[in-house]
């Protein structure tokens, strides 16, 4: 597995690229190469040179594309609780990169073959013969 060392937008956009291309057949997505280059490249703006960034500079619209790279498996989240003078409790989230997967993603390990079917492709691929009302379908 290669060894990231500061993630630059082209490694995103291939991380990017390649979990949401692999994903293409469950969930019917995809993503072009400038698609997933904006994508990173507004990801980075806010980390920076960090792994972990505060989720308060995040608007509405940002926190949305951070919960999809969450969901994908780019990004995590962790909190950390901590109390203020007058005894009550702040919790602070931060989002953090999942450098072990983005590794993973960047090799092209998360990276499949998509093959469309159709329906009748599909039927005949299964093993066994199926009966239904006494009849038997092939």
């Amino acid at each position: 597995m290669i060894e990231l060392g500061i993630l630059t937008v082209e490694d995103l956009t291939l991380a990017i690229k390649n979990c949401v291309n692999s994903l293409r057949g469950t969930r019917k997505i995809g993503l072009s190469e400038d698609e997933a280059y904006d994508v990173a490249y507004c990801v980075l703006n806010f980390f920076g040179y960090s792994d972990r960034i505060i989720d308060n500079v995040l608007e509405s619209g940002d926190r949305s594309i951070f919960y999809e790279l969450e969901d994908i498996g780019i990004l995590s989240t962790e909190r950390e609780e901590t109390t203020l003078y007058d005894g009550r409790e702040w919790r602070i989230h931060y989002w953090l990169f999942k450098r072990d997967e983005m590794a993973r993603l960047i090799e092209g390990v998360g990276e499949q073959e998509v093959k469309e079917q159709s329906l009748d492709e599909m039927y005949r691929s299964f093993d066994k013969e199926w009966e239904r009302g006494g009849e038997r379908l092939r």
